[in-house]
């Protein structure tokens, strides 16, 4: 198809112009017959099939696994007065018949068909003139992918009844063994070509947060919808908020709505009707927020969506990308916010490891399930850029993999960071050290104790409060402690007890972590003290109420010493030291320079740099 063609077909569709990856698609699968073609949501997947459809002779079968997507779609296509229709359970059999017969008499241009009803189709399809067969969500035809469904497995017999027609799948999320695996079980040639494109969303600005509590976590969702859309009464654009359950979802909506937002809540234990009446409303504008399980949002063609919340993670770096890709459509200013907690390890484990349908999944599937989980987790407690690290996930080369997005929360503070490498190493190993004592025996929270030195029977009559680990971390906060663990977690050092109640244990890499053998490579977390208060300028200033008039003076000095060692060596202060461990100093006092170890933030290497002048400016007070 000439460029010309396609750029008529494009503005017949009602396009003025090509997103990226789009016409390289559509070109590459009208040569080659063949084609893999993985964007985001939003990156405008639809496009690669309709267009063609709209320019070959026949009739294009679109295998997709959503009802709400394929009704969207068909509307839309046929208010551009393109004829198009769908077959699903939804439609009668009467109904069923008389747009079966209509497609074999070609009156359509595109035929939607839901994967169940595949087996079902095959009169249809034996007469149906087809040019091209579109598989979406291809990603579904994967055991190893995260979102399996058996009836995709059928696609491999469709393919076979129709012989002549090229075959485009395409997906929002695959890694590259899960590309593999799709071509293979289509029974596509290994060569067929690979497209991935637009994974980057220079617009989306990824958050993860751990909230103190319930109150913070609310506060935090309700700071983040002020930025986004505004507050209740002049709400502009619109937000999504996924729930793991169906009771979270409920709880949270009515929050939202007795907050006066015009909120609705989504998800399968709600009627068909009820569902129906709900993502109308939001696709409308009629709904400004929706809180839903995972089964929301697929086929939304929603453009100002501006704020997507997970109030817990999703089950994989694909589920997450696919379900906050939903915001900023429109390529406008958009917000990801993931809340993590310390019970979602171990939840998610469970329900990983839960029977499906009386079948138990093999140890196999659940340590790959448990891996990719682990994955998002070490996405949502790392200090790299979550951009990147999803693009290099997925395989996509585009710059921002390289350099960065920018606008991240973890962007925007990884610059703070100043993590001693032989501090944070004693640091991990005095952690995985507690693991050890109590492997097998205790959860993260015990172990938590532990290492803080806590009064606890558990630790008592197992004898734990004797041992040389307890107390070996007591300077630090036990949900700090908690934290660190669950970092250690994500590492691949700590794992957990295959038993409904999930006690922790050391992995063969935590181990020789442990042991020195292999180097320690995290970043701790931040930490957590009370919120700072404001000054008369609004800005945030260091809370002081406890230090005396000499703990004062030491505070200030020490900041003139790390203002002029900073200009000195031409870095930003906080590399120099941090606000927190100036203040430690002017609480400890330390007089030597061991007593320095005892400081937040401060390891040999600090002690080596600026021990002296930490002491002597402390002494002189």
């Amino acid at each position: 198809m000439l460029a010309a063609q396609l750029d008529d077909a494009l503005h017949a569709l009602g396009y003025e112009s090509f997103r990226p990856g789009q016409r390289e698609s559509i070109e590459t699968l009208l040569e080659r017959r063949r084609l893999l073609f993985v964007a985001p949501t939003g990156g405008g997947k639809s496009l690669t099939y309709q267009l063609p459809a709209v320019a070959l002779p026949g009739t294009t079968l679109v295998v997709s696994p959503l009802i709400a997507l394929m009704q969207d779609q068909v509307r839309a296509l046929n208010e551009r007065g393109v004829p198009a229709t769908f077959l699903a359970s939804t439609l009668d059999a009467r109904e069923l018949r008389r747009r079966a017969e209509a497609a074999a008499a070609g009156e359509f241009k595109l035929v939607y068909l839901a994967p169940e009803r595949l087996a079902q189709s095959r009169g249809l399809l034996s007469r149906l003139d087809c040019p091209l067969v579109a598989i979406d969500e291809a990603h579904c035809i994967s055991e190893w992918g995260h979102d399996f469904r058996p009836e995709y497995l059928l696609l491999g017999d469709l393919l076979r009844w129709l012989p002549d027609a090229a075959i485009l799948a395409c997906t929002a999320t695959a890694t590259p063994v899960v590309r593999d695996e799709i071509v293979a079980r289509l029974g596509l040639p290994a060569d067929t070509p690979q497209i991935v494109r637009g994974f980057a969303r220079p617009n989306l600005e990824l958050r993860a947060v751990d909230p103190r509590d319930r109150a913070d976590r609310n506060h935090q969702i309700d700071e983040l919808l002020l930025e986004a859309i505004g507050d209740p009464k002049s709400a502009n654009g619109a937000a999504i908020v996924y729930a793991a359950t169906r009771k979270q979802a409920e709880r949270e909506e009515e929050r939202l709505a007795a907050a006066g937002w015009r909120s609705g809540c989504y998800h399968a234990g709600f009627s068909g009707q009820d569902r129906e009446r709900v993502q109308e409303a939001f696709s409308s504008g009629a709904l400004d927020v929706v809180v839903a399980t995972n089964a929301f949002g697929m086929g939304i063609d929603r453009a100002d969506v501006r704020a997507v919340v997970h109030l817990s993670p999703p089950s994989s770096i694909e589920a997450y990308y696919q379900e906050v890709g939903r915001a900023g459509r429109d390529g406008d200013p958009a917000w990801g916010l993931l809340l993590i907690s310390a019970a979602d390890l171990h939840t998610r484990r469970r329900l990983i490891e839960m029977d499906v349908d009386g079948i138990q999944k093999s140890d196999e599937i659940v340590e790959h399930k448990w891996g990719l989980f682990l994955e998002l987790m070490r996405l949502a407690e790392g200090g790299s850029c979550r951009q990147a690290a999803i693009l290099r996930y997925f395989g996509s080369e585009e710059p921002m993999a390289r350099d960065g997005c920018g606008r991240c929360d973890a962007c925007k503070s990884l610059s703070s960071e100043d993590h001693d490498p032989e501090e944070v190493t004693l640091l991990v190993r005095k952690a995985l050290s507690g693991v050890a004592r109590a492997q097998g025996r205790f959860g993260i929270g015990v172990v938590a104790k532990l290492l803080k030195g806590s009064a606890d029977s558990r630790l008592e009559w197992s004898g734990l409060d004797s041992v040389s680990t307890f107390g070996a971390l007591k300077e630090h906060p036990e949900d700090w402690l908690q934290r660190l663990l669950r970092r250690c977690v994500t590492a691949g050092w700590i794992s957990f007890t295959n038993q409904e109640r999930p006690l922790v244990v050391l992995t063969d890499e935590g181990r020789a972590v442990m042991l020195g053998e292999r180097p320690a490579k995290l970043i701790p977390p931040p930490a957590r003290g009370p919120a700072p208060k404001k000054g008369r300028s609004g800005r945030a200033s260091v809370v002081l109420d406890d230090l005396d008039d000499t703990g004062r003076r030491i505070f200030e000095d020490l900041r003139a010493f790390r203002l002029e060692q900073a200009s000195t060596e031409g870095v930003p202060p906080y590399v120099v030291a941090s606000d927190r461990t100036l203040r430690e100093c002017a609480v400890l006092r330390p007089q030597k320079r061991a007593e320095l170890l005892h400081v937040h933030g401060i390891g040999p290497a600090k002690i080596e740099r600026y021990g002296e002048a930490i002491l002597r400016i402390i002494s002189a007070h």
